[in-house]
């Protein structure tokens, strides 16, 4: 059976998430990958991808588009990646972020500092047999999780990997450089 997917398409690295997924995807007949800016767009989406990219942009653009309580509704499982994953959170330490409050953790923004203090690292992931090679731009972190997240990551400036249900946040950009295994780990979440 087909999965579809939709990812959020209102500021990012949009088109990164959509290739992603589509190669994830390309063994599942039947399954789509759509951008999504209403929120009617949401409809029969089994899951949404929320980007990087600038989260009090993104943050407001969500609330000027009228998708605020559809995102918060909706049924299907989230990818969050560094921007995403402030916005999926229940608390950000930036009253500019409007979270969606879907994952309960609390999120630093920008933990890693300026854009030259970006790096990539060779994460340790629960549920991977080889490290992933992590790609951190103006990063965020967990600072603390709710009951019933399960941290999949962590380095010494906090969590970078958590799931809760059907949902999964990522500090770090999983849609570059072409090593699918955690796109692939949600999409088998999504089937339990």
């Amino acid at each position: 059976m087909g999965v579809k997917v939709g990812v959020l398409a209102l500021q990012g690295d949009v088109a990164e998430h959509i290739a992603a997924f589509r190669d994830a995807l390309s063994d599942r007949p039947g399954s789509s990958v759509v951008p999504l800016r209403k929120a009617a767009d949401l409809a029969g989406l089994d899951a949404l991808a929320i980007p990087g990219g600038e989260s009090t942009t993104i943050s407001r653009l969500i609330v000027k588009n009228g998708l605020y309580e559809a995102l918060r509704e909706f049924e299907g499982g989230v990818f969050a990646t560094c921007a995403g994953m402030v916005l999926t959170a229940d608390r950000v330490d930036d009253t500019r972020v409007r979270p969606l409050g879907l994952i309960p953790m609390r999120v630093e923004r920008n933990a890693f500092g300026r854009q030259v203090d970006s790096r990539e690292a060779l994460l340790e992931v629960k549920g991977l047999a080889e490290p992933f090679r992590a790609v951190f731009i103006r990063a965020p972190v967990a600072t603390e999780v709710g009951p019933g997240v399960e941290v999949l990551a962590r380095i010494p400036e906090g969590i970078v990997a958590a799931r809760s249900g059907r949902h999964m946040a990522f500090a770090f950009h999983p849609e570059l450089g072409g090593d699918l295994r955690l796109h692939r780990m949600f999409l088998q979440g999504l089937e339990v």
